[in-house]
């Protein structure tokens, strides 16, 4: 930098429309007073952007203050009525910005200038200097604006949901802070839920069953992702959740070895059955928190298959439903995927409350003594 407010950039252009950019880091405090946000208005049909999402504002201004996250990435950014005289000084070769009192729109990157400006007005002494990494368009119009807001936020793809908890787990694994921020925001379950599903794939019924991130469809029936975000409602139990991660495996274990004597052909040929599948885990996964506190209740052993079998006996093998066919499908066959079975129509959230909940009818009573 060279007088106070000039801020040494590297300038280029963007390949297809030749418009000028330059690229630079400007501290925080000096963006937080000079930006504006084009948000959509739907009666004059101008500008282009949401509101903010206040709760990501807040969650990010939460983790910046306790240091758990960088803003590496540069914000986009656009000076409208860009005068080259006035806002670019160029000497020895060096180019400096000079953005003066003109106000810079926030193509993206809207959440984390709301956040760090939050921070500034709470305490400016810490955060004015936090930097700020910032490509800025010079001289587009709204238009301009509009279509490369739109390439990045419809081009750029989201951390494929498997592969996010993968990469959670690992980290929480790592730094400790990571548990620290997921307690926070009640998400602990999600560290529980992979580690479940890793040593789940282990076992003789789920191997090669579970699609982790870079694996092939092949004979697998449900994505990492699935499989951890089915097993939430049990690690949110006050039993369940407590208990050691080894436990719970030997609880998984015995359950869905009680089903493979109930139903075995859905787990030699899962493929033709929904109970290896998204939809039936969700609703086995739930299912189990009522038939562990049934076996609690009668003093049995949570990790013995046959006393699954015997609980689950009636729940399962009594269901029936209509098939896409028209006819009636019973037992076994209630739980066959497509025309042939009745199970996958219960494949949305409020199909499978209702499923549940006709399961939950067939299971045996809590006797109180």
């Amino acid at each position: 930098m060279t007088d106070q407010g000039a801020i040494q950039v590297l300038e280029t252009k963007l390949p297809r429309s030749g418009r000028a950019v330059i690229m630079g880091v400007m501290k925080a405090g000096m963006l937080s007073h000079k930006f504006e946000v084009p948000y959509y208005d739907h009666r004059t049909k101008s500008g282009y952007q949401r509101e903010p999402s206040q709760s990501r504002v807040n969650r990010l201004v939460t983790d910046l203050e306790n240091k758990r996250v960088d803003l590496p990435t540069a914000v986009l950014l656009n000076l409208r009525q860009f005068d080259d005289a006035e806002h670019l000084k160029r000497k020895n070769g060096v180019t400096f910005f000079c953005p003066n009192s003109s106000q810079l729109c926030v193509v993206d990157g809207q959440h984390r200038l709301l956040a760090l400006k939050k921070l500034i007005e709470d305490n400016a002494e810490k955060w004015t200097e936090y930097p700020i990494s910032f490509v800025c368009m010079l001289g587009a119009s709204e238009r301009e604006e509009m279509e490369q807001f739109y390439v990045v936020n419809s081009t750029a793809k989201s951390v494929r949901t498997d592969l996010a908890l993968s990469l959670l787990k690992q980290r929480a694994e790592a730094d400790a802070r990571v548990m620290d921020q997921l307690r926070e925001r009640g998400e602990t379950w999600k560290v529980g839920g992979q580690t479940l599903v890793e040593d789940l794939a282990k076992s003789p019924l789920w191997k090669g069953r579970i699609r982790f991130p870079g694996d092939e469809s092949g004979a697998t029936t449900i994505a990492n992702a699935g499989m951890a975000n089915s097993l939430k409602p049990l690690l949110g139990t006050p039993y369940f959740g407590q208990i050691s991660t080894a436990n719970q495996i030997k609880i998984l274990n015995a359950y869905w070895k009680g089903l493979s004597k109930l139903i075995p052909d859905a787990f030699t040929t899962p493929d033709e059955f929904i109970v290896q599948k998204s939809t039936g885990v969700m609703i086995l996964h739930a299912l189990l928190v009522s038939v562990i506190e049934l076996i609690r209740s009668r003093g049995q052993s949570l990790i013995e298959e046959d006393t699954y079998a015997e609980i689950l006996k009636d729940a399962i093998l009594n269901m029936e439903g209509d098939t896409l066919e028209g006819e009636i499908a019973r037992g076994i066959d209630f739980w066959r995927s497509g025309s042939n079975g009745a199970a996958g129509s219960y494949s949305s959230n409020a199909g499978r409350r209702v499923l549940l909940a006709k399961l939950r009818e067939q299971l045996p009573r809590i006797e109180l003594e």
